[in-house]
């Protein structure tokens, strides 16, 4: 869900179970609490939760081997649920799965496990090997399908794209996160993906877990009206840049490109009433005009990428 996916990477928050999703704190607990109850009880619900395990494994194999059917050289994009006004509400899904398209790499997406093995998404199935980090993904499969989208850049125009990318990624979504999970407690996620009922009662719980993390990082510790002129002074940088052009780095779009549009889209279509949607309507107007001609340029299936159930 939303933010929770990657950095800041709220993913530890929760695990996949088969029933959906559950705090992995909260299970242990109950096993602690349970024990010193009733032992008996205890060894019942273990030979249970086992039953469970060994069906989640058997699951597991047979997900495995429905990926492996892709096809060579087809990559499998695991990701939570498709939004109702943006194909993610995970900037690092979005950055991805814009990176393929721009890359024209083949891919489908698989939402049955959103988690992989390092509790982060998105993460990725190649021909049998997997791999999680939406940049770390981005570097992998470059090479290997011989796709480089920053070929064209000077070496200095290399670190100011890299640069921009960190500030966006390790700055900007902090600020964003704070708006989303801290000020507005989740709602925005409520209201733009489809989320099970054990989660949605759940939400007050990761919304504890996003202001300790948000106070871990430091962000945390400012207002909500520090932080706003934080995040505005990211977006002022980012306009002064691109400017008039096209793109950030000029006429053809970049690997920067695909983190700046899965950044900038959380705010144009999953951001309602935010003060960044505010901010880009109206002082940085070009950045808002960026994210709709990245849109038109690699989703012409945009509405078709969208979860339509809520309609």
């Amino acid at each position: 869900m939303a933010l929770v996916d990657a950095s800041p990477n709220f993913s530890r928050m929760a695990l996949v179970s088969a029933g959906g999703w559950a705090p992995a704190h909260f299970v242990g607990r109950a096993l602690r609490w349970l024990w010193c109850k009733n032992r008996p009880v205890t060894f019942a619900l273990a030979a249970v939760v086992g039953v469970v395990k060994i069906r989640q494994h058997q699951k597991r194999r047979e997900r495995r081997r429905k990926w492996n059917e892709a096809g060579k050289d087809v990559v499998v994009l695991h990701m939570s649920r498709r939004g109702y006004s943006c194909p993610s509400l995970s900037p690092f899904v979005l950055k991805l799965e814009t990176y393929l398209r721009m890359a024209e790499i083949p891919y489908q997406t698989d939402f049955e496990e959103p988690l992989g093995a390092k509790g982060k998404s998105p993460w990725v199935t190649l021909n049998g090997e997997d791999l999680a980090d939406s940049q770390l993904v981005i570097e992998w499969l470059g090479p290997k399908f011989g796709k480089n989208l920053s070929s064209h850049l000077a070496p200095q125009e290399k670190a100011v794209a890299h640069a921009f990318r960190v500030m966006l990624e390790e700055y900007f979504l902090w600020c964003l996160a704070m708006w989303r999970y801290v000020k507005e407690r989740g709602r925005p996620v409520v209201e733009n993906m489809y989320l099970p009922m054990p989660l949605r009662l759940m939400m007050p719980l990761l919304v504890k877990n996003a202001v300790k993390a948000t106070h871990a990082q430091g962000i945390g510790r400012h207002s909500h009206q520090d932080v706003e002129e934080m995040g505005r002074k990211c977006l002022h940088s980012l306009s002064t840049w691109l400017g008039d052009k096209p793109f950030l780095t000029g006429d053809k779009p970049a690997e920067v490109d695909c983190s700046a549009f899965g950044t900038l889209a959380q705010v144009v279509w999953c951001s309602p009433n935010s003060p960044y949607l505010r901010m880009l309507e109206s002082d940085f107007r070009n950045l808002y005009d960026y994210c709709h001609r990245m849109k038109e340029k690699l989703y012409p299936d945009w509405d078709q990428c969208l979860d339509n159930s809520k309609q």
